[in-house]
């Protein structure tokens, strides 16, 4: 009988990256390579576990910490590259392939973080430690590996371990049917307009992005607007049909809570219970104070502390805000109480009226690729770096492009994707993650390729893709964690970017300041139509109101921030109502009806997954810190002050493997960070006690 002897297809996940810089092969990817994948690289990894338990040799630093260290190697890599598509770049297929793979790799976790004999080993070196002669990196490698088998249970009785196992697959499955049901209701709603006149007040490029989401959404000759960002905010920023913008407003706001398939409020109020029930496992009262514990914030009574520190200024000015929009209804004769629909119009209305700025001219200037240059003319101002596009590097989609960052003596430093706009393919918001981090092996760099993800406005037939300013800020955000993983200079991948959550915003936040200098302004904000850089007067403008909505925006977070620590604090039961919890933590802070979280509980996708879970405080709680260390730079006499830059990116952004955050920041700033920097950009100073 003869033989089929064709070759069989090769896996390219399981293949040797050929393409330059070892990028992934995204062009060669398909769906049916991600099972085999996952499931050989399980094996590989579990191999490389068994090796290091199976060792005969006493446990030492490099045949336990280090073995451990650099195991799963290949696993994280597939890992990464279809966690990163499948928050950029979904499908139908790879959301139900998810339902497979969470579980699988959820469940090898587990077998790896409750093994008992492999626990031993690393506790063996860990309590050896201090006669090992480990210098300071290797010692804090030591510490963190024993640290993440310690705090998520390795050393406590097999039952216990057990329930904790099944509690973590749960957990998994909830946090990835969270997400999927937010990206359903997102991409679930239109706003379909037929009728020319209810178009009023809005702006040419407003319109111009509406007729061609409707023509790519099969509505052609309508103007269609969504729940992204780019679409629904300036509806509401510009639109006179207030009926209209409550209506697309309350579709954005009551995302997860509608009753329907994809409704929230169950599926949350499991995962309460679990993460409940999993930090009492783990003998912390609640989960709050086990994430916590780990931070540099330490317990959630300081949480608190600074979140209601920043919140009585907030309240106050949002109140002081909100009474000048009520004044322009009742000067216009309208008869109507402001609502939180009608909140970003009237807000536009101020700003023009009060700062002569209008956000539609600020645009004209701000192209996506324009600001994308500043932004590289500001890290080679403070680092040195520069940029070469490569269109030779496989792409998951025609939309990203690929950037080679070289450092300022020439050489590599690593590979940049940037993926602009929003999709039905995308989730919403904007982030920054790697799909390989940078490390050594066998004594070599590895370098990083990072990906930046965001969800920005869109070209249009007749003009380029026109940033607001709230994007421009975010291509800056975004771009200083772009700078976190390309500067990481580790030798281990657990300690290489190790810094606590709390630390994590301050690399993107700080490079936010820069943004609305006027030096750098000149070189990238210009004029798409007359090729004029912005006038002094528009940047006088636009700096003149920094303070503009700052009781709204901060009011709105910090509502969100104090709702995430309250739901990980506070006793959840079955009989707890989504709704009515909400209700009484906005009634206790006094938040104004006027006035709406940023997130509610059935659509705050950063605390779906653990990430930020407890954790939604660090925007400013971070704020405080890269608020004063921007003002070195201003104390300085010179914010492009290359040796002050260098001693950032020393401390703060690469030698993470050293350091703890607050020790970090001190090394940078000789001193802990001072809130007042932070009250004072925030026009927050005049509205203290």
């Amino acid at each position: 009988m003869l033989q089929n002897c064709a070759p069989k297809q090769e896996n390219p996940l399981l293949s040797e990256f050929t393409a330059p810089f070892g990028s992934p092969p995204f062009d060669k990817i398909t769906i049916d390579h991600y099972l085999p994948a996952f499931e050989e690289a399980i094996k590989v990894h579990q191999s490389e576990i068994d090796a290091i338990v199976n060792n005969d040799e006493p446990a030492d630093f490099d045949n336990t910490i280090v073995a451990f260290d650099k195991s799963g190697e290949l696993l994280s890599q597939i890992g990464s590259i279809f966690s990163g598509l499948n928050g950029a770049n979904t499908s139908p297929e790879m959301q139900e392939l998810a339902k497979t793979t969470t579980p699988l790799l959820t469940a090898h976790r587990n077998e790896i973080r409750f093994n008992q004999q492999l626990f031993e080993k690393i506790k063996t070196v860990y309590e050896q430690r201090a006669e090992l002669n480990l210098d300071q990196e290797q010692n804090r490698l030591v510490e963190k590996i024993y640290d993440d088998f310690a705090r998520n249970g390795a050393a406590l009785p097999e039952e216990q371990r057990n329930e904790l196992k099944a509690l973590s697959e749960r957990l998994s499955m909830l946090s990835l049917e969270l997400g999927q049901n937010l990206l359903a209701e997102n991409n679930d709603f239109k706003l379909i307009i037929d009728n020319e006149e209810d178009l009023a007040g809005l702006p040419p490029s407003v319109i111009d992005a509406a007729a061609d989401e409707a023509k790519n959404s099969g509505n052609e000759g309508k103007w269609v607007f969504t729940l992204a960002k780019p679409s629904w905010i300036p509806f509401l920023q510009f639109s006179e049909r207030r009926d209209l913008r409550e209506k697309l407003y309350r579709a954005y706001y009551m995302r997860g809570d509608n009753n329907n398939k994809t409704d929230n409020k169950k599926p949350f109020i499991e995962l309460m219970q679990l993460r409940q029930k999993m930090a009492e496992i783990l003998g912390y009262k609640n989960y709050a104070e086990y994430f916590i514990s780990d931070q540099m914030a330490k317990t959630p009574e300081n949480v608190y502390e600074f979140l209601y520190k920043v919140w009585e200024p907030s309240i106050a000015r949002a109140k002081s805000e909100r009474d000048e929009l009520q004044a322009i209804i009742d000067r216009e004769g309208n008869g109507f109480q402001l609502e939180s629909w009608d909140w970003w119009y009237y807000a536009e209305l101020v700003r023009k009226e009060k700062y002569d700025l209008n956000e539609d001219e600020l645009k004209q200037y701000l192209t996506l690729d324009n600001v994308r240059e500043g932004i590289f003319k500001l890290t080679n101002n403070l680092y040195g770096l520069t940029y070469q596009k490569r269109t030779d590097v496989p792409v998951y989609h025609p939309e990203v492009e690929a950037f080679e960052v070289k450092d300022n003596d020439g050489s590599h430093l690593g590979l940049l994707f940037i993926d602009p706009y929003p999709r039905p393919g995308k989730r919403g918001g904007a982030w920054c993650g790697t799909y390989r981090s940078g490390s050594w092996k066998n004594g070599e760099r590895v370098s990083p390729i990072v990906t930046m993800v965001m969800n920005f406005t869109r070209p249009t037939e007749s003009q380029p893709a026109l940033l607001s300013w709230d994007e421009t800020t975010t291509y800056f955000h975004e771009f200083g964690h772009a700078l976190h993983n390309l500067f990481a200079n580790g030798k281990y991948n657990r300690t290489s970017r190790s810094v606590p959550r709390d630390f994590v915003e301050l690399p993107s936040q700080i490079l936010e300041n820069w943004a609305s200098d006027p030096e750098l302004l000149k070189t990238y904000a210009i004029h798409y139509q007359t090729g004029e850089p912005m006038p002094d007067e528009l940047i006088y403008k636009l700096q003149n109101s920094k303070y503009f909505n700052q009781g709204f925006e901060n009011a709105e977070y910090l509502a969100a921030a104090i709702l995430d620590m309250d739901w990980h604090t506070l006793a959840v039961t079955d009989q707890t109502d989504v709704n009515e919890f909400e209700k009484e933590t906005l009634d206790r802070i006094g938040l104004i009806k006027e006035i709406i979280p940023r997130y509610r509980t059935t659509n705050f996708n950063h605390i779906f997954g653990s990430g930020y879970a407890a954790g939604y405080y660090v925007y400013r709680w971070a704020g405080v810190l890269d608020a004063d260390a921007f003002a070195a730079f201003k104390e300085s006499g010179d914010l492009y002050n290359q040796e002050l830059a260098a001693k950032f990116r020393k401390y703060i952004l690469a030698e993470n493997s050293l350091w703890e955050g607050m020790e970090a920041y001190s090394k940078f700033r000789g001193h802990e960070p001072s809130i007042e920097p932070f009250l004072e950009r925030s026009g927050l100073l005049e509205h203290l006690n």
